[in-house]
């Protein structure tokens, strides 16, 4: 094969090298170029209004060859400036001429071109390829941050929504609708009420079993409280303290602030009036003395005490035998229900705790009981044949009976420990508890409102993003696009030089 038909390959990051070695290029090449750069910078600010040249300026930096089309559109722009021997009169002429003079003196041109080629295949287009893909990154991530945002809205609201539904109330005007719901404890602890009337065989149960084993019984029974619902109902705690129903019941007022919720807007539905005044502000301490409605301090009279001598007198460290009084009887004092004593039993948190706690110990004993049935070790067997001699309630008792016992203390223990009878009773007797308990439904709103404006700068963010990558492409494609031409004009170039050998560039300029 002849030489002539054998192709020249050149790898593009050693192009450079390649000129030099082969003397195509000085060495010393750079402090030659210096002069012409500043030349080209002075030429550019005197320039013709031409679309072909404001194209050839815009994007990479002007190189011979640029000069070289810069020069053949002068030749139209200033054809009017040629003279009888074929030479322009203009300088704009003359200072591009000299510039490609300057670069074709020992290859100068070759050689920055080739300057340029590898710093744009090894650094320029990379660069620009690496912040395309990392503003696509910032996108993505954005996408994630954006879901997660959005995904806490939705756990906000929803937990909003849910706590609101679970209290029964629709979230306008939280502190005014919480204790406006407080009036459906009477109903709620009515209804429990009623429903311990079915426990009397699971007590009968538990009594039986007790006296039994312990061979004895309890004074006040086994579970008294929940007995005395049965028998009297949710009474006040001041019945259940004296044995006698009061006079009258004054129930302490709420003192809870209404006006402090700003944050959420409020409507007029469910609004409670518990007053404004200055009178209702602070804690109610009874009532005004009213001596015509015999509301006058009392000081002991005797006809007030009831014969199990209960009363709240104040004892002045007088003896009744010096003064010559006689008291015949005592009782409580006045009749009249107040703070705690006005409170049901189901509504005293101290009463309904021990009420809470006499049912669990029955469900722990039915349990226990239950347990005992079911099996069949030895140890039951002789259980069973010690059981022979206890009362027919225990003898008859069965798996099946003590598990439709065991239902029933779990029914009535389900409905007082349901969590909205649990949220209301509190609403009602801690007034922290209601700013608490707002306070943490306002909070999942502002969470949620939150979560909004994030999720609108997260979008803001992602828009800026994605116009610098479209920018940074364009810029990217104007350079490959350029990078590309400044190969073919090299490769031709140097074809040139060698006789019209075919010439190629290999290396990275091949992944543009």
């Amino acid at each position: 094969m002849e030489e002539q038909n054998l192709p020249i390959d050149i790898n593009a990051g050693k192009l450079l090298d390649w000129l030099i070695t082969r003397r195509h290029c000085n060495r010393g090449w750079q402090s030659n170029i210096l002069v012409i750069r500043e030349k080209i910078n002075n030429a550019i600010q005197d320039m013709p209004e031409h679309e072909g040249i404001t194209k050839i300026l815009t994007g990479t930096h002007i190189n011979y060859f640029h000069c070289i089309k810069i020069i053949e559109i002068l030749k139209e722009t200033e054809a009017d400036t040629k003279n009888l021997f074929g030479r322009y009169g203009s300088q704009r002429m003359k200072d591009w001429q000299e510039i490609v003079r300057l670069y074709e003196k020992d290859n100068l041109y070759l050689a920055e071109a080739a300057q340029m080629l590898i710093r744009n295949v090894n650094y320029e287009v990379p660069s620009f390829k690496k912040q395309i893909q990392k503003a696509e990154q910032t996108v993505h991530e954005l996408d994630k941050k954006s879901l997660e945002y959005k995904k806490s809205e939705n756990t906000a609201r929803t937990e909003f929504t849910n706590l609101c539904k679970q209290l029964g109330i629709p979230g306008n005007k939280i502190k005014r609708e919480l204790v406006g719901k407080i009036v459906e404890l009477g109903d709620i602890y009515e209804r429990i009420a009623k429903k311990v009337e079915c426990l009397v065989p699971v007590i009968e149960f538990y009594t039986a079993f007790v006296e039994f084993t312990l061979g004895r019984s309890r004074p006040n029974g086994c579970v008294p409280m929940i007995q005395y619902v049965i028998d009297k109902g949710n009474t006040t705690t001041y019945e259940w303290t004296y044995g006698e129903a009061p006079l009258s019941v004054v129930e302490s007022p709420l003192n809870v602030d209404l006006d402090d919720e700003e944050k959420i807007p409020f409507g007029d539905d469910n609004i409670v009036d518990l007053g404004d005044s200055a009178e209702n502000a602070g804690i109610d301490f009874g009532d005004e003395i009213n001596l015509e409605e015999g509301g006058e301090i009392d000081w002991g009279n005797v006809a007030d005490v009831d014969e199990e001598g209960h009363g709240d007198a104040v004892d002045f460290n007088i003896s009744l035998e010096e003064s010559g009084i006689v008291v015949e009887a005592a009782g409580h004092e006045g009749g009249i229900a107040t703070g705690t004593e006005a409170l049901t039993i189901l509504d005293n948190p101290k009463t309904r705790s021990d009420f809470i706690n006499q049912l669990l110990e029955l469900e722990a004993f039915l349990k226990l009981r239950l347990y005992e049935l079911k099996s069949d070790n030895r140890q039951n067997l002789l259980t069973m044949s010690q059981m022979q001699e206890a009362s027919p309630v225990l003898q008859l008792s069965t798996v099946e009976s003590t598990q439709s016992m065991l239902d029933n203390v779990q029914v009535i223990l389900s409905e007082i420990l349901d969590s909205r009878v649990q949220h209301l009773h509190y609403i009602k007797h801690s007034v922290r508890y209601v700013d608490v308990l707002a306070g943490n439904l306002q909070q999942k709103l502002v969470l949620a409102d939150k979560m909004i404006a994030l999720q609108k700068s997260v979008k803001v963010k992602q828009e800026e993003v994605r116009q610098q990558a479209s920018a940074l492409q364009a810029v990217l494609k104007v350079v490959v696009q350029r990078t590309r031409e400044l190969q073919s004009e090299i490769e031709k170039d140097i074809s040139k030089k060698y006789k019209n050998r075919k010439v190629h560039l290999t290396g990275g300029i091949s992944t543009l």
